[in-house]
């Protein structure tokens, strides 16, 4: 959300230009995340990996509008104010935070690494002038963008390209600024990349299972349903394409169905109109393969504004 223009007609790849499929995995091009997982565990034993605990769960935001910032009619607006209290995330507090937002796109995988405090960037057109003096001032996290890129280049994702200066975008700020308000958390953010599909952003997450073991705690930010053309008023009814996607969408992550999942344009009702560009879709892939095959999918929050912006969101429960 917040981009001034939609951009259905872009140019997507053939299905054969698209890497990193589960058929590549099965003839060896891209390394399981196990291999990454046996790494990190001989890197800890020499110290230079953060100590193994529990896996944390990892999570599927539907951000919405950037007024989320501000609005208090917007019900996903408390249930993020909830974060804490309610201890969605569970009684640990994250090392660290890294959002995979829909809001950078780059032709190959990128971490910002920032070593010192992140800048708030409001990349967003036309909105009260007070989102635009709003402040996250959560300090960069240098550490894990190097492992994640680490991470992705292993397991044949390279090359990872390394940002010094991009801070956070609001797919990132604006949901942790109500969930993390005291900003004290190091952040760091991992882009998408429009031109693949949903299976290669699943292996991409599969890539950062180890991170869950390591404090992280693996943030994908997006829209359940974002096509900024078809919004309406804030308490307008849901048109069926958008009710059809969202309860498909909702049926095939508790079942399980995650290849499905993967591959939504085919599978799924109204997928082109629920999602004309990929690019707030694609986080969820990562949030799920992060949390690896076995993984438990769970509705955590559901609600509507503008017609046809779900705010849907999901937590993805690892196995330890």
């Amino acid at each position: 959300m917040g981009q001034s223009q939609a951009r259905a007609g872009r140019a997507r790849p053939k299905p054969d230009a698209q890497h990193a499929t589960r058929e590549e995995e099965r003839r060896g091009d891209i390394a399981r995340p196990d291999a990454a997982t046996a790494g990190a565990e001989k890197e800890e034993e020499e110290g230079r990996r953060p100590p193994r605990g529990p896996a944390m769960d990892t999570f599927f935001l539907s951000h919405g509008s950037p007024t989320l910032s501000i609005d208090d009619a917007i019900p996903a607006r408390h249930f993020f104010k909830s974060w804490l209290p309610a201890r969605v995330a569970g009684d640990r507090p994250p090392r660290a935070i890294l959002v995979v937002s829909g809001h950078w796109e780059t032709a190959t995988p990128a971490v910002n690494v920032i070593r010192g405090t992140n800048d708030t960037i409001h990349d967003f057109y036309g909105f009260p002038k007070p989102m635009y003096q709003l402040k996250y001032p959560a300090p960069g996290a240098p550490d894990l963008a190097l492992r994640t890129k680490e991470l992705l280049e292993r397991a044949g994702f390279g090359p990872v390209k390394e940002d010094h200066s991009r801070g956070l975008d609001h797919g990132a700020w604006v949901p942790l600024m109500l969930m993390y308000p005291a900003a004290d958390i190091p952040v760091c953010q991992l882009s998408v990349q429009t031109d693949r599909d949903g299976a290669y952003h699943y292996n991409l997450g599969r890539a950062l299972a180890p991170l869950r073991e390591e404090g992280v705690l693996v943030l994908g930010s997006g829209s359940a349903t974002h096509n900024l053309r078809k919004m309406g008023p804030m308490d307008a009814p849901v048109p069926q394409w958008a009710a059809e996607f969202d309860a498909w969408l909702k049926d095939a992550l508790l079942s399980g169905r995650y290849e499905d999942v993967n591959r939504y344009e085919e599978k799924a009702p109204y997928a082109r109109v629920a999602h004309p560009w990929p690019d707030h879709f694609y986080p969820l892939h990562v949030a799920l393969g992060a949390a690896g095959d076995a993984a438990r999918a769970e509705q955590i929050h559901q609600s509507w504004t503008n017609a046809t912006l779900s705010y849907a969101s999901y937590r993805f429960s690892t196995s330890n």
